[in-house]
């Protein structure tokens, strides 16, 4: 294969990874950085990201961190320079899990914390009040609901079968 060749191919898996995570939710940057470095011999700096990507390197520098904290790239030491340098790390079912507890986690804490203080107000007002109206009543059960889809789904992240995928 030669390097003209090589190079198309990385392009367009880097370009498709960088599609995969926009559709995600996950920012097309993030899937190209870590498409680029899963995809690179050695490991690269920001510099390298900035110029092989075409992004920023704010960009560069903000899509590595996250990367990083997801478990997902790991800072490598080169001889002889002071710059960060990056490689992908290859495990998939931990990087997925870090993810999906980040930005699930995320979103299902913020949610159950509204939760809450909608059970509290609706508490508050039922005990200054020997009638409740029928709208409290309706989202009662809506909570109620919702609550019993957040078990159901607590229960699935903690299933047996998910954590051996994941691992």
């Amino acid at each position: 294969m030669t390097t003209t060749e090589y190079d198309r191919i990385v392009r367009r898996l880097v370009e498709a990874a960088g599609h995969a995570t926009q559709s995600l939710g996950i920012g097309r940057v993030m899937g190209q950085i870590f498409a680029y470095l899963y995809l690179s011999r050695d490991p690269r700096s920001l510099d390298d990201l900035t110029s092989a990507l075409g992004i920023s390197k704010g960009s560069a520098s903000m899509g590595v961190r996250q990367l990083e904290q997801w478990g997902a790239l790991e800072k490598v030491w080169v001889k002889g320079d002071r710059k960060d340098y990056y490689r992908a790390r290859d495990s998939f079912g931990k990087i997925i899990k870090n993810v999906i507890r980040d930005l699930a986690g995320k979103r299902i804490e913020s949610s159950s914390i509204l939760l809450n203080e909608v059970e509290e107000i609706l508490k508050k007002k039922g005990q200054k009040s020997d009638k409740t109206s029928g709208e409290d009543e309706f989202i009662k059960e809506r909570i109620e609901k919702i609550r019993v889809f957040q078990n159901k789904a607590q229960g699935m992240w903690d299933s047996v079968i998910l954590k051996m995928l994941l691992k």
